[in-house]
Parts: structure tokens; sequence; C-alpha cells
């Protein structure tokens, strides 16, 4: 239920604040005092969007905030999951918010928080139901009246629904797949050679992850072998002497044979003779290694042109294929598979009609449940309606809803198409609602239709939804409302006095002008208040004492 309704700067109204309660609540005023922006304020709330220029000329922005009551169900809902988790735990309240810039940018807010267009239409979407005069149009689309042959089949079907979705989604891809794999036959063969191609290729390499770092790494010793062995060959003739000189390990010999001789004279002296000990020791060490790196310097120009040839063919792979060996790997990897699944293409083709056959048999079942259930849904909701219209002043009327094999067969929705028909006057045929239907009558379906909602605890908002309705009717279209109400929260905007005379909470909206900028005011009206709106909406004048007569007599009626 929304208790409560806020609006800030939006168009004729600076700010009004709506204390909503059970029952019927009607809104009231003259024609253009702007009973339009409360609905348009609903729709704000349900993800709709901001019409041009809505925010109240001088103001920066407008806002719209709703505050509901939360359905614990919904927090084992796990499609709201996400969503409720920004509202505190255990909260009862479920805030919706809106905010439109002067610029006409919007900003939905849920609980405080920032939230999507898309979820408050989740949200509201569930909260609300909105009947208003554009809604008529909506009854005349085939897709609206599916929907609501489905709705009124009951919350199993809606299981019911899903599941058959998901055998014609599955279905239709099955075929896609299919459908592509043949038109593949002509380009196997190719296919087919080029990915032998490009495996063998890969294959034959013999590639390693990290190889190409060694080779760039042995390429320049190669290309500076012979400067490396002068290098390593000069260092160590100078470490360990020749024929003409003494190299450093034997003037370090020398050192430690003289520090030797006064060993243990002195420890400071001790000391020094162990470290000449110790770099006599290391310069052996790297004489010897020096040498042996001499002896395996290879300077082979056989081996660098190997080198050479081998990173030559990793780059052209590399860049064939994704720019590093990884990627080479992965590539060849690729193709192994494209093969296996192209030389198994007649394989996965018999597989395939197999799992389409399959499908098929699943989606006709469910195609089939789903098109019985529909065909009791639609004598059942057909039924009530006209039932309803009886009521209504529309006696002899008769609603039947048509239920036809789709001529393009079965789509997402089932395998059939829906059409509401309506026989105003007996002895008349039915005919489509959108090719016999007047406004008036329209608007007495829809709230037929609206009544015959079992089991939705949603919101009603009718929006002028007795348009082209007067006389009788419209005191019984009063009591209808009245009784939908009872149990739930119907919200109407009305022009007549035998609908607001009916209502629980009567508001009441003015318009006022100054300083050349008008402005709305919305008043929860009082008893005595209720009698003077009533009288106005009777065409009649504060002095009129048979008017106000019949205004209280009206109110007191339907108390």
């Amino acid at each position: 239920m929304l208790r409560e309704l806020r609006i800030e700067n939006l168009l004729l109204i600076e700010k009004a604040e709506l204390r909503l309660g059970e029952g019927l609540n009607v809104l009231t005023g003259e024609t253009g005092a702007g009973k339009t922006v409360l609905a348009h304020s609903l729709d704000l709330l349900m993800g709709g969007k901001a019409r041009k220029g809505i925010v109240r000329s001088g103001a920066p922005e407008a806002w719209v905030e709703g505050v509901f009551d939360l359905p614990p169900e919904w927090y084992e809902d796990r499609e709201l999951a996400d969503l409720l988790d920004r509202i505190p735990a255990g909260s009862e309240d479920l805030v919706l918010g809106r905010r439109i810039s002067e610029s006409g940018r919007t900003s939905a807010f849920l609980g405080g928080r920032s939230a999507s267009a898309a979820d408050l239409q989740l949200l509201a979407g569930r909260l609300i139901a909105f009947y208003g005069q554009h809604e008529h149009r909506r009854l005349t689309i085939g897709a609206a009246q599916l929907g609501m042959v489905d709705h009124a089949a009951g919350p199993g079907h809606a299981s019911l629904l899903e599941e058959y979705g998901l055998y014609w989604r599955l279905h239709r891809k099955l075929n896609d797949e299919l459908q592509e794999l043949l038109g593949r036959d002509q380009a196997r063969e190719r296919d087919l050679d080029l990915h032998r191609f490009e495996m063998d290729e890969i294959d034959s390499a013999g590639l390693n992850e990290g190889e190409k770092d060694g080779l760039i790494d042995e390429r320049e010793r190669l290309r500076h072998a012979a400067s490396l062995r002068e290098a390593a060959a000069g260092a160590g003739i100078r470490l360990r002497g020749d024929e003409e000189a003494d190299g450093v390990a034997g003037l370090l010999a020398t050192s430690r044979d003289l520090l030797a001789g006064v060993r243990g004279v002195d420890t400071g002296l001790d000391d020094l003779a162990d470290r000449v000990e110790s770099i006599s020791l290391e310069v052996e060490d790297v004489g010897i290694e020096l040498g042996l790196y001499l002896n395996g310097i290879d300077a082979d120009p056989g081996r660098l042109a190997e080198v050479d040839e081998r990173l030559e063919l990793i780059d052209r792979l590399e860049r064939k294929h994704g720019g590093s060996i990884a990627t080479v790997l992965d590539h060849a990897g690729w193709c192994r598979r494209e093969i296996e699944r192209l030389e198994g293409g007649e394989t996965r083709e018999a597989e395939l009609r197999d799992e389409i056959a399959v499908a098929a048999s699943g989606l006709g079942q469910t195609g089939s449940a789903v098109s019985e259930a529909r065909a009791v849904a639609a004598a059942d909701l057909a039924a009530r309606v006209t039932g309803d219209l009886q009521d209504l002043a529309m006696a002899g009327a008769e609603m039947t809803i048509e239920i036809k094999p789709n001529p393009e067969g079965p789509g997402p929705s089932g395998a059939e198409t829906v059409e509401f028909t309506l026989a105003p006057n007996p002895g008349m045929p039915a005919r489509p609602l959108r090719d016999t239907a007047s406004g008036g009558e329209l608007s007495r379906v829809m709230l037929a239709l609206a009544a015959s909602a079992e089991g939705d605890g949603r919101t009603l908002i009718f929006d002028e939804i007795d348009a082209g309705i007067g006389g009788s009717t419209a005191g019984v279209v009063g009591d209808r409302l009245r009784r939908v109400a009872e149990g739930r929260q119907v919200i109407a905007i009305t022009h007549l006095p035998q609908v607001a005379s009916r209502a629980g909470r009567h508001f009441s909206i003015s318009k006022e002008a100054s300083n050349d900028l008008a402005t709305a005011d919305v008043t929860m009206l009082s008893e005595d208040q209720v009698v003077d709106e009533i009288r106005r909406m009777l065409g009649a004048g504060e002095g009129d004492d048979a008017a106000t007569t019949h205004a209280r007599k009206l109110v007191e009626a339907n108390r």
C-alpha cells in the first residue's frame, strides 16, 4: 500500500504531501488544476520518463517520493535480493524517489540510496497497477490482452510459461546451430586445411615458453665471441701469470708466505694474514672459472646461423598468432579443437537433430499445457467480466475472449494469439474491442478487468477511468470502485461526484495564481469540505442550499 506521496516543484505543485489510506482514495479538482500532475508523479515513481518542462518554473529540480508498505514475502524473492540489500534489515517501509533536474536529467533512489529507473520499474510494478486514459488503447493491443489472460490463469501459470520459454529458446538455439553447421559444409574442407596447416606449423616448431629469452642471450654471446675470449684470456693471464711475469695469484702467494713466517706473534697481523689467505683462494677460483669460461665459448658461425633462424621462426609465428609463444600455443590448441569439431560435423549434426527432437517434444507438451490453461482462464475471465458489465450499466453486454493459433507458429509467448471481443448490446455480433467499444464502454471493461484480478495486492490507480460516463452509470461505477477497494487500496482521479462521494479519503487540488505564477495545492478534505467539493462538482455555487443538501445526502448515503 502507498502510505505517503510527496511532491515538490512538479509543474504547478510547489509542495504537496498526501497521506493515503486503505480503501478508496479520490482526488478531485477543477479542470486544469493539476490532477494529471498527480498521475504523472506516480508514473515517475514507476520508472516512467519525465516529460519535458516538468520542473516548476524557477525551481532547480523537482522531487517525487513514495512511501510503501514493504511486503514481507519480498525478502524471500531472489529476484529482489540485490535491491532489498539497500534497505535496513527488518524495515517495514519501502521508499522510492525520483529527482528531475531543470535540464531534464533524472535520478532514481531506493531507500535514500542511488538506484536506476529499471529498479523502480521492477519494484513499483509489483506495488502499483496504473489504469489511465491511455490504458484504453492498451486494452486493444493483443500482447496486453494475452498478458491479462495469463495473469488470470494464476501464479502457477507463470511457472509453466517460464518452462515453455526455456524450451522455446533451447529449440531455437539448437536450430540456429544446426543451420550454421549445415551452412558450413561447403567451407568445411577449406577450414580444415587451414587449421591443419597452422597446427602442424606450430607443432613442428616445438616451441617452449621461455626459450626465446635464452636464445636471445645465446645470440649475443655468439656475436661477441671474439671479444669475450680476448677479455677472458687477458684477465686469466693477469690473475695466473705467464712466463714473462707473475700474475696476481703468484704475488698473493708470496705475500701469504711472508706473513705465515711471523704468524702467532701479533694477532692484528694474523687477522690481516687471514684476509690475504682468503683473497688468494678467491683469485685462484676466479682464475680457474675464467679458464673454464674460455674453453666453453663457442665461436661456431654455424651455431649463430641456427639461433638466428630459430628466432626468426618464433618471431614469425608470434606475429601471426598473438605476439607471444603462449598465444601461439593457445592458437594451436584452438586449431586442434576446431579440427575435431569440423571432422565430427556429421556426428554433431545427428546429435543436434536428436536434441532438437527432444526440445520440440518438450515445447509441444508445455505449449499444449499453456494453451489449455489459457483456454480455461480466458473462458473464466470473460464470464467474470461479462457478469461485472451487467452491474456496470451494460445490461446484455457480453465479452468473449477468442484464442486462435498463431499463424506464424509458436513464439516466445506461446502458440496462440488472443483477441478480446465485445457485444455491447443483445443481438449485436461480438467484435474486437478496438472496433466496437466507445470510450465509456472501454472504461467499464477496464474496471471489470481490474476487479477480476484476484490475489493481486497491488495499489490500483485509476486516472479518470470514468471518462465518457455520466448519469446513473456514474453511480454504478462508483459503487464498483468502492467494492474493488474493499481489502485493498484504490486511488481514483475523478471528475464525477457520484464516484467521489464513495471515497474513504478525499483529496482536492486547487489552483491559485499569484505574482504571475500559478500554484496548485492539494488538501485532504474534512467531511464538511467533502460536501462543499461534491456541490462544486455538481456545478452549484456556495449559496445553493438545495445543491448543498443534495451533496450532503449523496455523501451520507455512501458512508
